[in-house]
């Protein structure tokens, strides 16, 4: 009986070796697999990948997809002849708050210094739901930038295993070298939107912007006291490492309107959070017809170009005058 037993007991303990053995070789194969896979991860994967898989930046541009859209780091690269980085998200995930600005010291090069920001502002991301104001209830604790850690990995497998939810094989099939999508993040963090621009598709799509989402949250939200003391936190924090801009964009005269009732004052906070902080407050909105627009909110990509181009020589101006 005894001997029965450890001849079973050998047996066992043989056939499980020989099963772990095999699924080892399993395991191995999915993990390379899933490797390669992720190792083709681009500007086509989503619309955040890109923001946590290039190098640390020394200046960097803040907001939500406004600005993600409108400002192109290419641009400010040949008029202030220094590199941008631009880390706006959209105004669920980059609003700003305590989740931003702990994003920002992880993404911000540690030996920054004399560094350009651009903080691009409207009342929405300086905007809570009605209510609320503890930081645990405010969105952006789903986002990437709350459980991201590695902000310069490339590929970033942890942001891809955290925030990535489709099918690995969607990355390498929808590859930039298959062609763009038409959300294209470049690795300077700006957002290529293509989309089609004929009349009657802008307006269709402003409508739904303006009149369904952007009215509605005037309703449901507020100017939050919580979001403008965490971008006073923000500037002073940049302001350490070099020089800090407040920037509105501007967007459609529809959109406009409604930003205007919805906080009527807006322009005169900014200000005064300007001059609290010596910094310089850059309002575009007075001719929002210079630029279209995607949908009333999101500046078109050729505008972009020349609202840039725009920003930087107002930042140019600024700094001879400095001198």
């Amino acid at each position: 009986m005894l001997i029965s037993g450890i001849t079973n007991l050998f047996i066992f303990n043989f056939s499980m070796k020989k099963f772990l053995f095999k699924i080892s070789f399993y395991l191995l194969g999915l993990v390379i697999i899933f490797a390669v896979l992720g190792s083709f991860a681009d500007g086509n994967t989503d619309d955040n990948y890109m923001h946590f898989a290039v190098e640390k930046p020394n200046n960097i541009i803040l907001g939500d997809s406004r600005g993600s859209q409108a400002v192109l780091p290419r641009i400010l690269k040949e008029k202030l002849q220094r590199k941008f980085d631009n880390f706006s998200l959209n105004v669920v995930q980059s609003p700003y708050g305590p989740v931003y600005l702990d994003a920002l010291k992880k993404k911000i090069h540690e030996n920054t210094k004399n560094g350009i920001f651009i903080l691009t502002v409207d009342p929405w991301n300086l905007s809570s739901n009605k209510g609320v104001e503890k930081f645990k209830d405010f969105p952006e604790e789903h986002s990437p930038l709350k459980n991201m850690h590695f902000y310069n990995w490339s590929p970033n497998y942890e942001y891809l295993l955290k925030n990535y939810s489709r099918s690995w094989f969607k990355i390498y099939t929808e590859r930039e070298k298959v062609g763009k999508s038409n959300t294209y993040l470049h690795k300077d963090g700006w957002l290529e939107v293509t989309v089609d621009m004929q009349k009657d598709s802008v307006k269709k799509r402003e409508t739904e912007k303006v009149d369904f989402f952007y009215k509605d949250l005037a309703v449901n939200q507020k100017i939050s006291s919580t979001r403008l003391r965490s971008l006073e936190d923000i500037i002073k924090f940049l302001k350490n490492k070099g020089t800090v801009y407040l920037v509105r964009i501007p967007t459609s005269e529809r959109l406009m309107k409604v930003e205007n009732s919805y906080a009527p004052d807006f322009n005169l906070k900014m200000k005064e959070i300007a001059e609290k902080h010596q910094m310089q407050y850059f309002d575009f909105t007075s001719n929002p017809n210079d630029y279209q627009y995607t949908d009333g909110n999101h500046m078109y990509k050729e505008s972009g170009k020349v609202f840039t181009a725009q920003l930087a020589d107002s930042i140019l101006i600024k700094r001879k005058d400095l001198k």
